[in-house]
């Protein structure tokens, strides 16, 4: 089988596969990129730790800030405490919802806004570019 079909299989797996966490598994928010093919996590409690992306994933899927994984606790190396074991798109996270498991943390409030995948509350955002062209057109008008 060539690198190809290998990415491609893996990348379908990835889209395709609508499990639930386990007891032992857990629903993260990734923080950003270590290197080396480690990631800065954050779970729903807001505790921080590293984990690792498994070969299978590399080179065929990625992932960005603000993004979610499952990953599965590993008991080897005393700085990074567990592995990824599925990235969550969109519908993944919609399965997930839908029988009742997503943590309440990760929850988009009704006065927040999802931006880079951290929410933000309305205000704190700055204006539309609605409101900047009409500041600018009555500014015009009174030239």
């Amino acid at each position: 089988m060539s690198a190809a079909t290998k990415k491609k299989h893996v990348f379908l797996e990835t889209i395709n596969n609508y499990s639930l966490p386990t007891d032992n598994q857990t629903i993260v928010r990734i923080k950003g990129p270590r290197g080396n093919n480690l990631h800065d996590v954050e779970t729903a409690s807001g505790e921080t730790f590293i984990v690792s992306m498994p070969v299978k994933f590399r080179k065929s899927v990625w992932t960005k800030r603000g993004d979610f994984v499952i990953v599965e606790p590993i008991e080897e190396g005393n700085k990074v405490k567990a592995e990824i074991v599925q990235i969550l798109n969109k519908d993944n996270i919609k399965h997930i919802k839908s029988e009742g498991m997503w943590p309440k943390e990760f929850e988009i409030t009704e006065d927040a806004v999802e931006k880079d995948g951290y929410n933000i509350d309305r205000d704190m955002l700055p204006s539309s570019s609605e409101e900047e062209s009409d500041e600018s057109d009555k500014n015009l008008d009174k030239d």
